[in-house]
């Protein structure tokens, strides 16, 4: 109910003479197939289950947004309903003034990560054993509010998770041709004791030419270096990192299709070897990609080591069709109103 009061309050602040009109957006989707996602299989409650039968499903969503403001301040907010019928949720709500903003969107703001637990991985209910995040594919943004400044070529941010107290501190200077920024990650309060959960990173960024220099190194002895040079249409980048694995990455765009061929070679370990591409084509209505990555291997949906998907637009609506080497298939349709 808090939730909901304070997105209304808002809305109707919006309402306001230096307010535009709410806008309404909907969606809806009816789909058939067996997709799951990350380590874990449709319909299953632990990574690496077996891949169901193909079964329906819909989503439907409706948002209700407004906006408004003046000379010297600038606010928005939104109200999201879905098929659960558990709405309204509060969606993004943001106030800016002076170059500071203050964003409030729950579990939605990224830079926060390591809140996955086993629940949430398999009821999507809060609690349970702390597990590494992105377990179950879904996103890694888990911050809930953030205050940001911005000014010239200086910014500054805070965010933080209120469920766990973890924190992100992002300092950054960009002058001409060099950037630098400073990231301060705490999520010691969440998972007390492991490694690494206090994590200072450092980053600097040039842009030479055509070629784009980027370096990053934290206080865990982690770094990664980068060189990317682009040539017409064609993006060349090699890197390395501090276990010594290289990898070298081309990628090229030529009218309706574009091309991406990645090879990761040296390390230690078996899996330090990686072999990735990926081949899209877009003309008009239709849509088509295929893609491998040989270190995805038993994943599942959108993650998976081999997709295969495609796409036509007909008259408002979307009719798309994916594939897996999961034995998983999608078929959707999809349109917003």
């Amino acid at each position: 109910m808090k939730k909901v009061l304070l997105t209304s309050t808002a809305l109707v602040m919006t309402a306001g003479v230096a307010a535009a009109e709410p806008s309404i957006s909907a969606s809806a989707e009816l789909s058939y197939g067996n997709f799951g996602t990350g380590l874990t299989a449709s319909g299953s409650l632990v990574a690496g289950g077996t891949v169901p039968d193909a079964s329906w499903s819909s989503t439907a969503d409706l948002t209700v947004s407004g906006e408004g403001g003046g000379g010297s301040m600038t606010y928005s907010a939104s109200l999201e309903f879905d098929e659960g019928g558990d709405g309204p949720d509060m969606g993004p709500f943001s106030v800016s003034t002076s170059g500071l903003t203050f964003l409030y969107d729950e579990n939605a703001i990224g830079g926060i990560a390591t809140t996955a637990t086993a629940a949430d991985a398999t009821s999507g209910d809060a609690g349970g054993t702390a597990v590494a995040a992105d377990v179950d594919g879904e996103d890694n943004n888990h911050g809930d509010y953030k205050i940001s400044y911005a000014a010239g070529g200086l910014s500054a941010s805070y965010t933080v998770d209120t469920d766990t107290d973890d924190t992100l501190v992002n300092l950054g200077y960009a002058a001409g041709d060099l950037t630098v920024g400073i990231a301060m990650l705490d999520e010691c309060d969440n998972l007390a004791g492991a490694a690494n959960c206090d994590k200072t990173t450092t980053s600097v960024g040039y842009v030479m030419g055509d070629a784009t220099i980027s370096l990053s190194a934290d206080d865990a002895d982690d770094w990664d270096a980068s060189v990317a040079y682009v040539s017409g249409s064609t993006t060349m980048t090699v890197a390395t990192d501090e276990n010594s694995i290289y990898s070298v990455a081309l990628a090229y765009a030529s009218g309706d299709m574009s091309f991406t061929a990645r090879q990761e070679f040296g390390g230690t370990a078996a899996g330090d070897s990686e072999t990735e591409f990926g081949l899209s084509y877009a003309a008009g209505d239709m849509t088509f990609s295929a893609k491998y990555d040989s270190g995805q291997v038993d994943h599942f949906g959108d993650e998976a080591q081999t997709l295969i998907s495609a796409s036509y637009a007909m008259d408002g609506a979307t009719l798309a069709a994916q594939a897996t080497d999961q034995d998983e298939v999608n078929v959707s349709m999809s349109f917003s109103f």
